[in-house]
């Protein structure tokens, strides 16, 4: 009895020995959990991205990616010239649309919103009128020195609404997301913004501007010409390829060369990875130093970034589409060599003894004995990489390589322009879902031939 006591006791001790080393490794693996937050938190200056961070300016890149711009621009030294255009000022308006009423600087020309609300422009003076929500007018100036005001808050700048910021150089209004207001101590600036990419289909200084898509269509068929020196059909096509604001011809021909360059990478790696994972296979090479030597360079290959590949060649070659091919090449060589030698040297081997059983030779070996067996895992991870290497090459292209990614950076650079990297982003959507399901099918094809 008194044995069963004691091993019940000594058990007892073992479960609460393991019990508390259980409790002392969960508790080690949170602090090594907290103290990593805590590192990444100073390492990354988390407090002052949070404190940079800008929820406005994130809203108006928001906006700009599916909505479009009307500016009226009023300087305060020529009041009677007032500037309407869209988006930038190299598109100004030859005919005031019909939401902009111009008059003389005395009688004061009107802006109306879509809400019902308006502005007013003076010679002296910008007025918001019948804003919901508002008593009375807002009328923005300017002091004696030139500084922007608000006349009658001067002194009560707290009873204003919260939609309005006045500094000392600059007053913004922003009462919703479309309608904004600059005032500067030298112009006046009013952004009307409505949804839709305007101009997507006929540039500002086409004839066919005001047209629609269904519209310009039917006129393709129409004997009467728009433009005497060619027909409509083709004056409807070359509109639309030339668009100066959405440049669909610099578009498309980019995400060929992305696509191009995806494709040649892709290419170079699969022509040479499977040859050299067969040297590097430790069941078809019987030299050590060839299968060290070759895994050594497979661990290079892909041990670099497909980035800092690109930068190499960019520096080789200059930008353009070998450039980014190269790199892609590169990479993958090594990523397939690795893959394809594991895949050999796991094949099975009772299929290679039975076609040496009848005498053929090695290579007949490995031609119906291995290659049977790895074509559908090299050829599902080739064209698996290949639709990686497609989106890989629209990082690559930004670096400099060109394509698409090019394009991207350009349009992001501006500052302006994310009406067209939302346009570009689709498209590259598109091509990755349309390389997806043909990739899908084709690799089904292929291994079904094997």
């Amino acid at each position: 009895m008194s044995t069963s006591v004691s091993s019940m006791s000594d058990k007892i001790l073992e479960c609460n020995a393991a019990s508390a080393r259980y409790r002392a490794t969960l508790a080690a693996v949170f602090a090594v959990i907290a103290a990593y937050l805590a590192f990444s938190v100073w390492m990354f200056d988390l407090p002052s991205v949070a404190r940079k961070w800008s929820p406005e300016r994130a809203t108006m890149f928001m906006l700009d990616t599916y909505a479009h711009k009307d500016v009226v621009l009023m300087e305060w030294d020529r009041a009677d010239d007032i500037d309407v255009y869209f988006e930038a000022k190299v598109y100004e308006y030859e005919k005031d649309p019909d939401w902009f009423s111009r008059s003389t600087a005395a009688a004061g020309s009107r802006v109306d919103i879509d809400n019902g609300a308006y502005f007013v422009l003076t010679g002296n003076t910008v007025e918001l009128h019948d804003w919901p929500g508002l008593d009375a007018p807002l009328i923005f100036g300017r002091y004696a020195d030139g500084r922007p005001q608000i006349i009658g808050y001067e002194n009560n700048r707290d009873a204003l609404p919260e939609w309005i910021r006045w500094t000392e150089n600059k007053i913004e209004v922003r009462p919703d997301l479309y309608t904004r207001l600059q005032v500067f101590g030298r112009k006046a600036e009013i952004h009307r913004y409505s949804l839709g990419w305007k101009y997507f289909w006929f540039d500002f200084r086409s004839p066919l501007a005001d047209v629609s898509l269904f519209d310009a269509i039917g006129l393709m068929f129409s004997s009467e010409r728009v433009d005497p020196t060619q027909s409509n059909a083709s004056l409807v096509l070359s509109e639309i390829w030339y668009n100066e604001i959405w440049f669909h011809m610099e578009i498309m021909v980019a995400m060929l060369e992305t696509l191009l360059m995806a494709l040649l990478g892709t290419f170079f790696a699969a022509l040479f990875g499977l040859p050299l994972a067969f040297l590097a296979a430790q069941n078809i090479t019987p030299f050590e130093a060839v299968r060290f030597g070759l895994r050594r360079l497979f661990d290079l290959l892909r041990g670099i970034d497909m980035l800092i590949w690109s930068l190499i060649f960019l520096r080789a070659f200059g930008p353009g589409l070998f450039t980014g091919a190269f790199a892609i090449a590169f990479t993958d060589t090594g990523t397939l060599g690795k893959l394809m030698s594991e895949a050999i040297e796991n094949a099975d081997s009772k299929q290679q003894e039975g076609i040496r059983s009848t005498g053929a030779k090695k290579t007949l070996q490995h031609r119906f004995g291995i290659l049977p067996q790895i074509m559908p895992i090299f050829i599902s991870q080739t064209l698996y990489y290949f639709e990686s290497n497609v989106r890989g090459a629209v990082i690559i292209g930004a670096m400099g390589a060109g394509g698409i990614g090019l394009q991207f950076l350009g349009a992001m650079q501006t500052g302006t322009d994310f009406e067209n990297v939302a346009y570009m982003a689709i498209l590259v959507l598109l091509m990755v879902i349309a390389i997806d399901k043909t990739s899908a099918r084709l690799r089904r094809i292929l291994i079904g031939l094997v």
